[in-house]
């Protein structure tokens, strides 16, 4: 039995001994940061993890000391936009180490951030076909922002240069268009940021104001700073949100999962204000064009109503002409026949009219007398006479 035996020291000398042979020359080793902490002494102690469908399959610390540390974590967060942080898959070079009180590790001496940039795509790739599996990714291209937007809810990290941006161009336009701008601040960057994101859609959600959309606001950033907007906690508070959300995240180069899950993207927060202004401006001049349209329209039926209303007046006009040329026919007619019967006409035609004393026409010798006085006019003169003589004719017997 004794031979069996052996002390703790000797047996962790052995395995060091034999992991150094096994292992002889450093290693590139794949493992995802489970925590990482940065003493005061400047050395940088991880505790490294590798996972299967949320099971840990293997666990080793690793260290990156002080003089290394310093070197590594800036060109890292150089290259990637972000710190060395927990749940980051990374490509680490380390030697194989083992000491008979700390146990097995890793020293860490470099790092290649490409691995984890590359792990960042799959793990959008991921993002994005699980958004499109349970039918996330359309949903907010079924809502519409209407022609004259207003009210607008805005989600931006506050003092954001983006937000001031969108703010100025907006609120400060040429045309003198109004909006209403609501903000909700949340993180705009980091491992809290999905989480803040979709708790801002929450509140602009529950607040009972009916907005015309909402605008998610950042001005930019490195790769690693903007890594957040593939997250599937974000994107999917976009593609549930019940008003059409329109990101505006980073430059020219940026293009994110939570900006496909959006109704509409845009590249730069400033271009995004131009689309609420050229929105605004087109729905402006249609409605003025609707109004020269119309003011044309009545000005042609006032055109019209003017050459009716003229037509008409020559008609009318034509009509008593005509009543008129008929009135003055009928009066010549009539003026005719009273200058045909009028008694100096009829002397002017050799007859003569005879008068009584008393200036009356008589029109016979009845009821006459010798010595009545009478008058006899013609057409050159008058004759006043006395009756010397009545002769009465007996028309009864012819």
């Amino acid at each position: 039995m004794e031979q069996d035996i052996i002390d703790l020291y000797t047996l962790s000398s052995a395995v060091r001994d034999g992991l150094e042979d096994l292992f002889p020359e450093k290693l590139w080793v794949r493992a995802e940061i489970g925590s990482i902490s940065v003493k005061a002494n400047g050395h940088c102690y991880m505790d490294l993890v590798q996972s299967r469908q949320e099971k840990v399959l293997a666990r080793a610390k690793a260290i990156i000391w002080n003089g290394n540390y310093r070197i590594l974590a800036a060109m890292f967060r150089q290259a990637t936009g972000s710190p060395l942080s927990a749940g980051q898959e990374i490509l680490v070079h380390a030697q194989v180490n083992f000491h008979e009180i700390y146990g097995f590790s890793l020293i860490i001496d470099d790092i290649d951030p490409s691995f984890t940039l590359g792990e960042q795509q799959l793990k959008r790739r991921k993002t994005i076909e699980r958004l499109e599996k349970e039918g996330l990714m359309d949903l907010q291209k079924e809502l519409l922002i209407p022609a004259l937007p207003y009210c607008i809810a805005v989600i931006s990290a506050e003092g954001a240069a983006g937000l001031g941006d969108f703010r100025e161009h907006l609120l400060g336009n040429a045309y003198g268009f109004a909006y209403r701008l609501d903000f909700f601040p949340a993180t705009m960057q980091g491992e809290d940021a999905p989480g803040s994101v979709a708790h801002a859609l929450g509140l602009v959600e529950g607040s009972g104001t009916a907005y015309d959309a909402v605008v998610i606001l950042r001005g930019g950033g490195s790769a690693g700073d903007l890594s957040c907007f593939d997250e599937y906690v974000m994107a999917a508070a976009i593609a549930r949100c019940p008003l059409p959300v329109v990101t505006a995240i980073g430059h020219e180069r940026d293009f994110h999962v939570a900006d496909m899950a959006a109704h509409l993207y845009v590249k730069t927060p400033t271009a995004l204000a131009d689309l609420f202004l050229e929105s605004t401006a087109a729905e402006d001049e249609r409605i003025s064009s609707y109004a020269t349209r119309l003011s044309l329209a009545f000005h042609n039926r006032l055109s019209s109503l003017l050459s009716s209303i003229e037509l008409a007046q020559g008609r009318v006009m034509s009509s008593v002409r005509a009543r008129l040329d008929e009135a003055g026919a009928a009066l010549r007619l009539i003026e005719t026949r009273i200058s045909a019967t009028d008694p100096r006409n009829v002397l002017k035609r050799g007859f003569s009219l005879a008068l009584d004393s008393r200036g009356v026409r008589m029109t016979s010798a009845r009821g006459r007398a010798p010595g009545d006085g009478i008058s006899v006019l013609f057409a050159d003169g008058r004759l006043d006479a006395v009756v010397g003589k009545v002769t009465v004719q007996d028309t009864d017997n012819g």
